[in-house]
């Protein structure tokens, strides 16, 4: 049985709220963004030799997994605004990575597709990540690994269903 604590509480769990105390607030967030934007540039990084940045292999590995898509389709599925994703797609076009056409059954929308130097940069795309993966993971154990990704998914769970103004979770009603 565990230790009791002088306020009656079990040693594990006091040692948890204690923790969970310690991270409240700015340390854990600055701590998951300094994390994100050193992967966003490693990433960067690693694709220069595709002639791609972070942001633009998201566009080709969706294209390559949906087929064609509208912008508007293609920004709301990566998570941002349609403006940013119809810049993104000018500079892929310029770049010879996709073209737009008319859509077959609507003419009013246009679809963005992949090109043949789009389709052929996927496996460089790929491998880029892997290795970004890979340094990121650097020292870890795959068990670490694995608590590690089970941790951010847990939280990015937690984050998504919070409301702005208590930071709880919302309600089924839409509250």
């Amino acid at each position: 049985m565990g230790k009791k604590h002088k306020d009656g509480k079990d040693g594990k769990k006091a040692k948890k709220k204690k923790a969970h105390e310690a991270v409240s607030g700015a340390g854990l967030a600055a701590a998951v963004v300094n994390a994100a934007r050193s992967m966003r540039t490693v990433l960067s990084r690693n694709l220069i030799a595709t002639g791609l940045y972070a942001g633009q292999d998201g566009v080709i590995l969706t294209l390559a997994e949906e087929g064609g898509m509208t912008a508007g389709a293609l920004a709301a599925r990566l998570g941002v605004k349609a403006p940013t994703m119809t810049r993104t797609i000018g500079r892929l076009e310029a770049q010879g990575f996709v073209e737009r056409r008319p859509d077959e059954t609507d003419g009013r929308l246009t679809v963005v597709h992949l090109t043949e130097a789009g389709r052929a940069s996927i496996d460089r795309i790929a491998e880029a990540g892997r290795l970004s993966e890979r340094q990121a993971a650097e020292g870890l154990s795959e068990k670490e690994v694995r608590n590690l990704l089970k941790l951010l998914r847990a939280m990015d769970e937690n984050l998504h269903g919070a409301t702005p103004e208590t930071g709880e979770k919302a309600v089924a009603d839409g509250i």
